[in-house]
């Protein structure tokens, strides 16, 4: 263990000092805003592709393309401690934090700094009263080949370079940084001046402060290192100093005034309408839509789904753990009409926001990034309309956040169908109805569940359902072979299953083509249920060679024929859940044959697919 002298940070403290007034004006206020951002992770604002919460610590990996420069070098780099005493350093490590922290920028922020401080740099000469990098460990003793990503700015490369030719230069460079940072000599240069009150100079000038320190310690710890490049003396200083501004700035507290200009910035760029849909992870049957921490607790007596907590709500769910959907919607007026086709819960409380920018997070305090700060940012009554489905497991378990502002008034209650919130009211639970569509819900969790076309062809054989799609039957391909490839041309699998033909297209619509569907059924009868991954899907019935109806279940009110419309009885369309299972069972119910889960299995067993000329696609 190499160990550093409190002398020596005292006697750096005055000339990185003296260098920090030089450096803070070549900062552009952009990228510096953004470093300063790094310790304000809720804020909701900066730069898309910016990476927040990189990893950190020993075990920290960096993907390498198939395109990298590669640049010999030496072994890993170390970690320092900083106690309250002398400054201490240990072992080599994988990645150092400081390294990860680096990677975690925008390849162009690193770039943009660099270009900037390129030419100061060059003529800057930090004294630091001797040879730092002794601290830093010994040079590399071996060589080994280091892999840079081709897209990584000049100074990330030349960063990596030290890490590997020095190991422990980059993290003493962080190591004294730290130190200085609470050093009375230096750390009244790093607070923003009290005139500044905006949220974007107070951000910049947090992180010009930071990365300006970074860079005069950087550049008094690299004087006197000889480099096999000279070229990269330069572009390795920015990029040492970046990594340790950003390790620094992700655990430095943001100045006082911050909180209160996020605020203000969030109340003058924000507007309503807004939504966003996204996911949070659920503990205890619970997540909450709320400003500040997650309560403590909550019961769900009173309605069985939704209870009031100061700066927001919690929401019971049928799952004790596990990830759901959340659909936030925030109104500037009250919705038009209750939404209750599709949801079992549907309630709606008033609540009151103390300061706003409430998030939907769950007890472990994450949340999707998505969900977060979308309330709006100041106090006030709002209405909160939350519909739920899925909370008994009979179908994917889902919610839907309806907001906007409203004066206090009594909960409503608009709709009361789960099995669970008449448990949770102490009520009778409701009798468990066997809905036809749950025989198909296997589909949710097969090779089918994106987009596919089910066909079932009845009185006629295999061959003639073959001819009919325009098969090339002479030449059959392997089913697991097209499942695997990108097929530009349309497939099927034919199977035949007793009296009638099975018809499946992994991502193809021939069986809902009208001429398809005429031929098919010249003998008998044929249905077919499509769906793809944009949610459109197409019920088609034809008999005798005429298609009798074809529509969108949910969307289209079909003109369907006696044989057709009794076929439907039961299936609730407008309810979009299990859509697909719906439209399986009037097409199984028309044919008097659906398709299983076997079925499926034994097609792959025989693994024999059709592909269909692109003349009959059309």
């Amino acid at each position: 263990m190499a160990e550093l002298p409190r002398s020596i940070v005292d006697a750096l403290a005055g000339p990185v000092a003296a260098a920090i007034p030089v450096l803070l004006s070549r900062i552009p206020a952009g990228p510096a805003a953004e470093l300063g951002r790094l310790g304000a992770p809720e804020s909701g604002i900066g730069v898309p592709g910016a990476v927040r919460g990189a990893p950190q610590g020993p075990t920290a990996r960096v993907a390498v393309p198939r395109m990298a420069r590669r640049t010999t070098v030496g072994p890993t780099g170390g970690r320092f401690v900083v106690p309250a005493g002398p400054v201490a350093f240990t072992g080599p490590v994988a990645e150092s934090r400081v390294m990860a922290a680096l990677r975690s920028l925008r390849p162009l922020l690193a770039e943009r700094l660099l270009g900037a401080l390129e030419l100061t740099v060059e003529h800057l000469a930090v004294d630091a009263g001797g040879d730092l990098t002794a601290y830093a460990g010994d040079p590399a003793g071996r060589v080994l080949t280091v892999a840079a990503v081709a897209t990584d700015s000049e100074a990330i490369r030349a960063a990596t370079m030290l890490d590997r030719l020095r190991p422990g230069a980059v993290e003493l460079i962080a190591t004294l940084c730290t130190a200085l940072s609470e050093h009375d000599t230096v750390a009244g240069l790093l607070r923003p001046r009290e005139d500044v009150v905006d949220e974007a100079a107070l951000a910049a000038a947090h992180g010009r402060a930071h990365l300006a320190l970074a860079v005069a310690v950087s550049n008094a710890v690299l004087n006197g290192l000889d480099w096999p490049t000279p070229a990269d003396a330069v572009p390795a200083v920015v990029g040492a100093a970046l990594g340790a501004a950003a390790a620094l700035l992700r655990t430095r507290p943001m100045p006082p005034a911050y909180a209160e200009a996020l605020m203000a910035r969030r109340r003058a760029e924000y507007v309503l309408p807004r939504g966003a849909v996204g996911s949070v992870f659920v503990r205890g049957h619970r997540f909450a839509l709320v400003e500040g921490t997650f309560p403590d607790s909550a019961r769900f007596d009173d309605n069985g789904l939704v209870e009031v907590v100061p700066g927001g709500a919690v929401i019971r769910t049928g799952i004790a753990e596990g990830t759901v959907r959340v659909h936030l919607q925030v109104l500037g007026q009250p919705p038009g009409s209750v939404e209750r086709s599709g949801w079992d819960e549907v309630v709606e409380v008033g609540c009151t926001a103390v300061a706003g920018s409430g998030s939907v997070v769950g007890p472990d305090g994450e949340g999707d990034s998505r969900l977060r700060h979308q309330m709006p940012p100041w106090p006030g009554d709002y209405r909160l309309r939350v519909h739920a489905r899925g909370r008994d497991g009979d179908t994917d378990e889902d919610y839907k956040l309806t907001v906007w502002a409203a004066p206090a008034a009594s909960d409503v209650v608009h709709k009361h169908t789960d099995r669970l919130g008449h448990r949770l009211r102490g009520e009778p639970e409701p009798p468990v109805l066997a809905r036809p569509e749950a025989a198909y819900r296997w589909i949710d969790h097969s090779g089918l569940r994106e987009a596919a076309t089910v066909t079932v062809v009845t009185g006629t054989a295999a061959g003639n359902v073959l001819a009919a799609l325009g098969a090339d039957q002479g030449e059959p391909a392997s089913f697991a072979e097209l499942l695997a490839i990108v097929e530009t041309e349309p497939w099927a699998v034919v199977w035949a299953a007793g009296d009638a033909v099975l018809v499946v297209e992994y991502n193809g619509f021939q069986g809902s083509r009208a001429p398809v569907l005429c031929a098919l059924s010249r003998w008998g009868r044929a249905a077919s249920m499509f769906w793809n991954i944009n949610a459109l899907t197409r019920l088609s019935f034809a008999e005798d060679g005429a298609v009798l109806t074809a529509f969108e279940p949910g969307i289209e009110s079909p003109d369907a024929p006696p044989a057709v419309a009794g076929c439907l009885v039961g299936l609730d369309f407008s309810d979009y859940r299990n859509k697909i299972g719906k439209g399986l069972v009037a097409v199984e119910r028309f044919t008097g044959r659906g398709i299983t889960e076997a079925d499926l299995a034994a097609m792959a067993s025989a693994d024999i697919a059709h592909r269909i000329a692109r003349s009959s696609s059309r």
